[in-house]
């Protein structure tokens, strides 16, 4: 049960969906911001410096929150994020507006997240055991989604016209999960010997903690082919946010009982994230159990062409239904994928090192990032179409370097399999 948890899983929850649910209502349509008040190349650029900025951030931050402990680093980075937001405040305060200011600041905020992530995620396995720990995510994931819905229900509606307002709203929303962590959250951090915990905080001894990992051929495939599908999803509020918000004028919907709805692009991305994700959380386990007597594999590869069939649709399609459909079929993908890939992504990774391991495979989400944010760029190039033919061949791209993978991988244990036997 939830009331016996430790309390610092409690309190991270609780900060967690605090933290999203404000965020929700700026971060996705930031890149809508940039390209009105600069221009699109600009945003694709700044926002791709931006997701560099917290994958470097977050390195350090893992080798910190083992050396400094893990409240410390979570307190520095809360710290961070209210002075970030004061200053994107007077960046877009009545006095004047700033985009590169703005940008800065959003810069200090990837720092900050880099910094609280791992720290918290390393608090949260120290506290939990392994009884708790299913029911522990399984509650992160469902309040993790329910914030995200909030927040871009109330961003998609009022990003535009209350940007300024909702800035406030992220500080004051801030200095409450400050004091949550700063005056709730225990220490569980045990510092090693003197002599264990003297260590290089450089790049080298980063890189060279994933040699080996980068060796293995069958997991570097699989992790490609998850980039692939990820740099999809990631489309949404880069290229899709900007392409909607451009081409979805304003425009009055009737729905039933004579009622009507106004809307523009914003809002329609902000309603089709909304119904993305009340798919994902009403389904999830209908769709779980459905898997149980089927094909992992071949679920997997229908759920990869299904996912970039209904992106792809977005990427063109002006048509409020359409859009609607597409993701549902999306959403569909998203469930036949997810549980399988990370099913069969515990039979590829090495049990004695799954720790880097499952580090290294945390790369797919920022490298998916990166190509989420070069979709801009290259949606100035390629039309919509042309962004759906694309959204198409990485999911094809997915399913080849997934299959490589696994077919690396059963090779590769049929030949242990034989050099047990002769021996």
């Amino acid at each position: 049960m939830f009331k016996d948890l430790h309390r610092n899983i409690k309190i991270r929850i609780y900060t967690s969906f605090l933290s999203r649910v404000v965020g929700s209502m700026v971060f996705p349509f930031m890149a809508i911001y940039f390209a009105k008040e600069l221009n699109v190349v600009y945003a694709g650029i700044l926002l791709l410096i931006q997701v560099i900025v917290q994958f470097i951030a977050g390195l350090y931050g893992g080798y910190l929150a083992d050396s400094m402990g893990r409240k410390k680093m979570m307190v520095i980075g809360e710290w961070m994020k209210v002075l970030a937001f004061a200053g994107m405040i007077l960046a877009n305060s009545p006095l004047f507006t700033s985009a590169w200011i703005t940008f800065l600041m959003l810069l200090a905020m990837s720092i900050s997240s880099g910094f609280i992530n791992p720290a918290a995620e390393a608090m949260l396995i120290d506290v939990s055991t392994k009884e708790n720990r299913a029911l522990m995510y399984s509650i992160n994931y469902w309040a993790v989604n329910l914030s995200i819905m909030l927040g871009l229900i109330i961003g998609g509606w009022f990003f535009e016209t209350h940007f300024f307002e909702l800035l406030i709203s992220l500080m004051l929303i801030s200095f409450v999960t400050l004091w949550m962590t700063k005056a709730l959250i225990q220490e569980t951090y045990i510092a090693a010997p003197a002599k264990e915990v003297e260590k290089s905080f450089g790049l080298k001894p980063i890189i060279q903690s994933y040699q080996s990992v980068i060796r293995d051929m069958p997991f570097v495939l699989f992790t490609l082919g998850g980039i692939a599908i990820l740099s999809i999803e990631f489309q949404r509020n880069n290229f899709i946010a900007i392409r909607l918000e451009d081409e979805i004028h304003t425009r009055v919907i009737p729905l039933l009982g004579g009622t009507n709805i106004t809307l523009n692009g914003v809002k329609l991305l902000s309603l089709l994230t909304v119904e993305n994700t009340l798919i994902i959380v009403l389904f999830t386990t209908l769709f779980t159990k459905w898997l149980k007597t089927k094909s992992e594999q071949a679920i997997m590869y229908s759920g990869f062409l299904l996912f970039g069939l209904g992106y792809s649709v977005l990427a063109f399609s002006n048509n409020p239904a359409i859009l609607f459909a597409a993701v549902a079929v999306l959403s569909i993908g998203e469930l036949m994928y997810v549980p399988t890939r990370q099913s069969l992504l515990a039979e590829i990774v090495d049990d004695s090192r799954r720790g880097v391991y499952m580090a290294f495979n945390g790369f797919v989400f920022q490298i998916g990032k990166i190509f989420g944010v070069l979709g801009i760029m290259a949606g100035e190039i390629l039309n919509g179409i042309g962004m759906g033919i694309l959204y198409v061949l990485f999911a094809f791209l997915g399913m080849v370097f997934t299959r490589m993978a696994i077919m690396k991988r059963d090779r590769k244990k049929q030949v242990i399999l034989t050099s047990n036997m002769e021996a």
